[in-house]
Formats: structure tokens, C-alpha cells, sequence
């Protein structure tokens, strides 16, 4: 399996929305692409497409596959694109047409749905690596919010075999990214944040973030991966307590509803879908957009200036 150059997947990333058709099975792909101009245009390093912020189990594989050339054609910075399914047939297919059009590297997470042993989740990336040698540098996708999680001592032994580029740990869980950032002591591989929550705290242990956050509020991402990587931890703080901020209000609703409700009251109306959320969250939408002109502003007055 490729190995990824020097300068790829450094920095901060956005993981993208893949917005909804009315009829709930197809991709908006205009949206979606307006969607990777706006977080190119705020300064992201490269756009992760169809992973848990792109609601990827929405799609069938040649959706997939649409949506992952048309982002590729269309983004300035690299294309990093999640080829997960919950088979290893699935998942080759779509790894395979993701190398073809050009993504930058690939995310898979174990399979998803059904309950799979710390054992079994290993030989699944065993016989992913064995079918798709040569093909786009891969990153373990460990998510176990919404599916089997990878333990620290099977994500330490999928990466010693030498078959994946990296991780992006989306877990959250700081004892797991420690032990992570130790193993990549002794061995070379991508380590990338993929929870927001520990950004400010972890960013200088990690080569990179894949942010869904940074769909909706890619300056604020930016300006924390800024101010972590040059040691300002008057801005880190600073910084880090917008975001919790921010965070805390988008975690009462479904993933990744935030993110949509956020990206309409930055002008991208069609973004949110018709979600029934219940009464209580339904009113929680229906105030955000005024709770987020009052924060936008707090944030660009933050980070402005900030290159």
C-alpha cells in the first residue's frame, strides 16, 4: 500500500456534509461542492467527504463513488475519501474507484452495524490490505460512537503490520490517542485527531485534524491548529473555549444536524434536512441561528488577522 508524501495530511481538514435529496437517497452534489469551496476558501488543508459527518450510510456505492470524483475535480487541497462498508467486497470497490479518480488517501473503519470482535476487526483490515496492495494510502477510521471501536492494542497491531498510512481517532478517548502517540514513537504513521473535543488539548501531539466542525466553522478550526502548532496558548485557550462552546451547543441534536443547522445560517439554506428531532430539540433549532449571528461574530473577531 502507497505510503503518503512529506507535506499530505498536515494541518487542519474539514469532514464534510454530503447533503440530502428530497427523497433521502441521493446526494445534492451541487451543494456539496459549494460546500468544499467554502472550507477551501477558509483555509483547510484538505476535505474528508463521506464520513460521519457526510452520513455515508445514507448512499449506495455508485452514489459514493459520484460524489467522490466530483470533489476530487472540484477541490483546491487534497481529497482524503471514506471507502467504509460493512464488507470487505464493499469497501475494495469503493477504494479501488476512490484511487482511480484521484483521492488523496483513503478512511476505513471497521465494519459497521454488527457487533465484531477486537480479532475479527483485525483480519477484516488483514483481508482489506491483502486485496487492494498499491492502491491510495489508507487510515484506519476508528468511530466507535457509531459502530465496533478499535481497542488500543488492535490498532496498535493493524499498524505495526505496515499496510495502513495511519489513524484518524475519532474516538475521543485521550488514553487510546496516548497510546497511539507512543506507538508512533517507534513507528512512522499519520496520527490525526477526528474529535473535535480534543483539539486543543491533543493538536500539538498530532500531525493533523479531520474536523466536522471545520464544515461549519472552518476559521475557528484553522485558527486553533494555528495557534497549537506554534505554542500560543493564550490563543489555544482562548480558542478551545469558543469551540467548546460551540460544541456544547450542537451535541443536543443528532449527527451531524449541528453542522446543517450551522451551514444554513451561514446562507446555505438547502443544507438542512427534514429531520423530525421532537419538540424540545425542534425549539433548540429554531433559536441557533441567533445564537450563532452573536458567536460568528465572537469568532471573527477572534481569529481575524490570524495568518
Amino acid at each position: 500500500m502507497r505510503r503518503l508524501g512529506e507535506g499530505v495530511l498536515l494541518g487542519a481538514m474539514a469532514a464534510v456534509i454530503a447533503p440530502r435529496r428530497e427523497n433521502g437517497h441521493t446526494i445534492d452534489i451541487g451543494l456539496a461542492l459549494d460546500i468544499v469551496d467554502f472550507v477551501n476558501e477558509r483555509g483547510v488543508k484538505g476535505v474528508a467527504v463521506l464520513g460521519a459527518t457526510g452520513e455515508f450510510i445514507h448512499y449506495d456505492v455508485e452514489e459514493r463513488m459520484r460524489l467522490a470524483l466530483m470533489a476530487v475535480r472540484r477541490s483546491r487541497t487534497a481529497v482524503i475519501v471514506n471507502v467504509s462498508h460493512s464488507t470487505v467486497e464493499g469497501a475494495v470497490v469503493l477504494a479501488r474507484n476512490a484511487t482511480e479518480v484521484g483521492a488523496a488517501a483513503l478512511l476505513l473503519m471497521p465494519p459497521h452495524f454488527f457487533r465484531h470482535s477486537q480479532e475479527g476487526i483485525i483480519a477484516y483490515y488483514e483481508e482489506f490490505a491483502r486485496q487492494v496492495n498499491g492502491l491510495a494510502p489508507t487510515l484506519l477510521y476508528n468511530l466507535p460512537f457509531f459502530t465496533n471501536g478499535l481497542e488500543p492494542a488492535a490498532a496498535c497491531t493493524i499498524l505495526e503490520s505496515g499496510h495502513f498510512a495511519g489513524i484518524k481517532d475519532s474516538s475521543g478517548d485521550a488514553q487510546l490517542f496516548d497510546a497511539l502517540y507512543a506507538l508512533r514513537q517507534r513507528i512512522p504513521f499519520r496520527l490525526l485527531l477526528g474529535n473535535d473535543k480534543l483539539l486543543a488539548s491533543h493538536r500539538a501531539l498530532a500531525d493533523g485534524v479531520i474536523s466536522g466542525c471545520a464544515c461549519a466553522v472552518p476559521e475557528l478550526i484553522t485558527a486553533i491548529d494555528r495557534a497549537a502548532t506554534r505554542g500560543d496558548a493564550e490563543a489555544l485557550a482562548r480558542r478551545g473555549a469558543l469551540l467548546d462552546a460551540y460544541i456544547q451547543k450542537i451535541d443536543v441534536f443528532p449527527t451531524p444536524f449541528g453542522i446543517q443547522l450551522t451551514l444554513a445560517a451561514r446562507g446555505f439554506k438547502r443544507a438542512v434536512p427534514p429531520l423530525p428531532i421532537g419538540p424540545a430539540a425542534q425549539r433548540q433549532a429554531d433559536e441557533f441561528a441567533e445564537w450563532f449571528r452573536g458567536f460568528e461574530a465572537a469568532m471573527r473577531d477572534d481569529c481575524s488577522g490570524d495568518n
